[in-house]
C-alpha cells in the first residue's frame, strides 16, 4: 500500500522524478519523461501512450510504516534530500548518492543522513526561513506544536573523523536536535493532530528579511499565521474539522494566500491580514491539495483539489480573485479615470461623497424614473436641477 507519493529532483539531475513509497519500506523512482516511453507532440510535449504501463526505474527498502514525506533542500547545500516521516515518531533524512556519471541514466542508492525521534506524531513535514534565511527542517506535532529539525550531519561526521584521528571513545550521549516549540500559552487538547505548511510568499515587498511565513491548523478547528517562533500574526477559530493545509496564491499579487480543507468540504482561504474566503466542496473529501497545474491552455493555473469518499476527483483549476480584502462600488469607480470624466460632465464634484452616492444609487436602481424626466429639467443649467444629471449617467455606467 503507498502511503508517501511526491514529486521532485531527489536525485539532483535537474529533472523532477515521482517518487511513491509503500507502508512496507519500498522506495519507488518513475521517469515520467523517458524518452523510450513517452510520444512528444508537435508542441514538445510528452503524452502517455492510453494503455502504456509505467514501471519504476529504480527500487529500494527504507524502513517500513512510512507517513509523510517531502522532498527539498533541508540543510541549504542546494540539493534535495529525502524527508521520511514515520508512524512510530520518527523521521529520517536521506541524500540520493549518484553512481553514474551519465545524467540520464538513474544509477545510485539513498543514504541515511539522520534520524530523529519525537514526542508526538508527526502530520506534516515543511521547510521555512530561519532567521538568517537558512532552511530550517519543520514537523508538525500535536496540540499546535512543531519541532525544528537540526541538520548536523555535517559537523557529526567531522567530529566522528576527529575522534578517529584522536582514538579516544566519546563517552558523550548523543545530541537529540530536536527543538520544541508551542505557539501560544493556551492549553491545546495535546492529541489533536496539527498540519502545517511553511515558505509562505509574501511578495517582493521589503519585509522577505528575516525569519519566513509558516501557518498550522487543527483537527479542533484552529487556524495560525506565523513569523518565526514567537510572533502570531494572527489566529482564527472555525466551527470545523481541518485535516489539510496548503499555501496558494490566489489573487495573483505574490502574497500566498492559506488554503485549509475541511472533512466536510468547507475550505477556508486567508490571507495576511487574516481576511476570509469561504468555498463549499460539493462533497465530503478524504484529500486534498492546492497549487499549480496546467489543465487547460498549456500553462499553469491555481488550482483547488479534492476526492472524495465516493472514489471521485474534483479538480477546481484557474481559481483567481480579483482582490480579497472587501470593497465597495465607490472605491472601484474612483480607480476608473472615466468616471471623473463623467462627473465632470454632470457637474458633480468628486469630493462631495453624499452627492456621488446618490447619483449612483439613483441611477442603479430608479433609471427608469429618470427616463421620465421633464425635458426641460434636463435643458437646466449644472447645479439647479439635480435630477437632470441622472439621465444621462445611465448608459456610461
Amino acid at each position: 500500500m503507498l502511503t508517501c507519493v511526491g514529486v521532485g529532483d531527489v536525485c539532483n539531475k535537474g529533472k523532477n522524478l515521482v517518487v511513491a513509497v509503500s507502508a512496507e519500506g519500498w522506495f519507488h523512482l518513475f521517469d515520467l519523461t523517458s524518452p523510450t516511453s513517452k510520444h512528444p507532440d508537435a508542441s514538445g510535449h510528452h503524452e502517455l501512450a492510453a494503455a502504456e504501463e509505467q514501471k519504476p526505474v529504480f527500487k529500494q527498502h527504507i524502513p517500513a510504516n512510512t507517513k509523510v514525506m517531502l522532498i527539498n533542500d533541508i540543510d541549504g547545500d542546494g540539493k534535495c534530500e529525502l524527508v521520511v516521516g514515520y508512524t512510530d515518531r520518527v523521521v529520517r533524512a536521506f541524500r540520493w548518492e549518484d553512481l553514474s556519471e551519465n545524467s540520464d541514466h538513474i544509477s545510485g542508492q539513498l543514504l541515511l543522513l539522520k534520524k530523529w525521534l519525537l514526542e508526538g506524531q508527526v502530520d506534516s513535514l515543511s521547510v521555512n526561513p530561519g532567521p538568517d534565511g537558512s532552511p530550517e527542517m519543520m514537523v508538525s506535532q500535536p496540540g499546535c506544536g512543531y519541532a525544528i529539525l537540526l541538520c548536523t550531519w555535517d559537523s557529526e561526521q567531522q567530529a566522528t573523523t576527529e575522534g578517529r584521528d584522536n582514538s579516544v571513545p566519546s563517552s558523550e550521549a548523543p545530541i537529540r536536535d530536536v527543538i520544541l516549540h508551542q505557539t501560544s500559552g493556551r492549553i491545546h487538547n495535546k492529541n489533536v493532530s496539527t498540519h502545517l505548511i511553511g515558505s509562505i510568499g509574501r511578495g517582493c515587498s521589503s519585509e522577505n528579511s528575516g525569519s519566513g511565513l509558516f501557518a498550522l491548523c487543527t483537527l479542533d478547528g484552529t487556524l495560525k499565521l506565523m513569523e518565526g517562533a514567537d510572533k502570531l500574526l494572527w489566529s482564527v477559530q472555525v466551527d470545523h474539522q481541518l485535516f489539510a493545509l496548503e499555501k496558494l496564491d490566489v489573487t495573483g499579487n505574490g502574497h500566498e494566500e492559506v488554503i485549509a480543507c475541511a472533512w466536510d468540504g468547507q475550505t477556508y482561504i486567508i490571507d495576511h491580514n487574516r481576511t476570509v474566503a469561504r468555498f463549499q466542496a460539493d462533497e465530503n473529501v478524504s484529500a486534498f491539495c492546492a497549487g499549480l497545474y496546467a489543465c487547460k491552455g498549456g500553462s499553469n493555473s491555481p488550482c483547488l483539489v479534492y476526492v472524495s469518499f465516493n472514489q471521485k476527483i474534483y479538480i477546481y483549476w484557474d481559481v483567481q480573485l480579483e482582490r480579497m480584502e472587501s470593497t465597495n462600488l465607490l472605491k472601484i469607480l474612483d480607480c476608473d479615470p472615466e468616471f471623473e470624466d463623467l462627473l465632470q460632465q454632470l457637474g458633480v464634484e468628486r469630493s462631495n461623497v453624499s452627492a456621488v452616492k446618490d447619483l449612483i444609487h439613483k441611477t442603479l436602481y430608479f433609471p427608469e424614473k429618470q427616463q421620465q424626466s421633464s425635458p426641460s429639467q434636463c435643458q437646466d443649467p449644472a447645479g439647479t436641477d439635480s435630477s437632470a444629471h441622472y439621465t444621462v449617467i445611465q448608459d456610461p455606467l
